[in-house]
């Protein structure tokens, strides 16, 4: 029968397993045989009483007594990784898997060429990114850190301010020399928008605020996507007005291939944030990824310099 000393290594089988997909994918990381992986887990699930997975000739999924399991096993694992890094005089030397989650366009363009930089700083950190169109779920434990836009969400996690961001709404000049500049929100109904489908904001409703009030304004368009590389290409192109992060556009507006219209409106804020839970407050290899990224932005765009005092627990 096993032991609760076997437990944590139980865990990292199946946490390993459920990652890599496969039998055969676990065996060869493992290095082991593939029947040898097919045993180890009919074992686990003889002692829990419960079938963990359910195994299909292509695909194997958590059953929902193997997602309990998984969510519990990440995090634990998680904690005694922590607890090892406290305790050991290796603390200063971040260690272990680090998780991170950013969006498509941001993720490709700006995480993944840092976090090539910092797997040289810290060749002892496993590092796997994935981008997704949509933030996953906090409550997910899928990641140890989320690159996120706007405001943190209202939920128990740590969110530090790692750049500011604003959105801007723009067009190219040809596209305004022959349509005309709106003035006001509502001119903005008679344009063609180019329309992005990211997140969990309405589609097609633009929030503008001035001085006096917030107006939301229907808007409509030809072409439409949910990446916004795109859609910046095709207003570069002359196809409409679009709304997207001045980080994305800022070289464009400088460059004078975008104009800004609009100017004396605000949009919602579309600030960068790393967020993570607090228990990976403590957490050696998060500090150090979520320091390295600030400072690294704070030296590429210096006026993310309060982003220092904008660590904060939220929830």
């Amino acid at each position: 029968m096993s032991t609760p000393a076997s437990a944590p290594s139980e865990m990292a089988f199946f946490s390993l397993l459920a990652r890599s997909g496969s039998f055969s994918a676990t065996a060869r990381e493992l290095d082991v045989t593939t029947p040898a992986v097919s045993k180890r887990l009919a074992l686990m699930e003889a002692r829990l009483g419960v079938q963990l997975l359910n195994r299909t000739t292509r695909r194997i999924s958590p059953t929902p007594e193997g997602e309990i399991y998984l969510s519990h096993a990440r995090r634990i694992l998680a904690e005694i990784d922590d607890m090892e890094q406290l305790v050991s005089s290796a603390v200063a030397v971040p260690k272990g898997l680090l998780r991170v989650n950013a969006t498509l366009g941001f993720g490709r363009s700006n995480i993944a060429p840092l976090i090539s930089d910092f797997a040289r700083l810290y060749p002892e950190v496993q590092v796997q990114l994935q981008l997704t169109v949509n933030p996953p779920a906090l409550t997910e434990d899928a990641f140890d850190v989320c690159i996120r836009f706007g405001e943190p969400p209202d939920a128990r996690v740590m969110a530090r301010l790692i750049a500011s961001n604003r959105r801007l709404i723009c067009a190219a000049p040809a596209y305004l020399a022959q349509h005309g500049t709106p003035q006001t929100p509502h001119d903005l109904a008679r344009h063609n928008c180019i329309g992005i489908r990211q997140g969990d904001e309405a589609y097609g409703i633009w929030h503008l605020a001035s001085a006096r009030r917030t107006e939301s304004v229907k808007v409509r368009g030809s072409l439409s996507t949910n990446d916004g590389e795109i859609a910046v290409n095709w207003a570069l192109a002359g196809h409409g007005i679009v709304m997207r992060a001045e980080w994305d556009i800022a070289k464009y507006l400088q460059s004078g291939r975008l104009v800004q219209v609009l100017e004396n409106y605000q949009t919602p804020p579309a600030d960068i944030h790393a967020v993570y839970p607090q228990r990976h407050h403590l957490s050696g290899r998060v500090r150090a990824f979520v320091d390295f990224l600030a400072g690294r932005f704070k030296a590429r765009w210096p006026d993310v310099a309060r982003s220092h005092c904008a660590a904060k627990t939220r929830g």
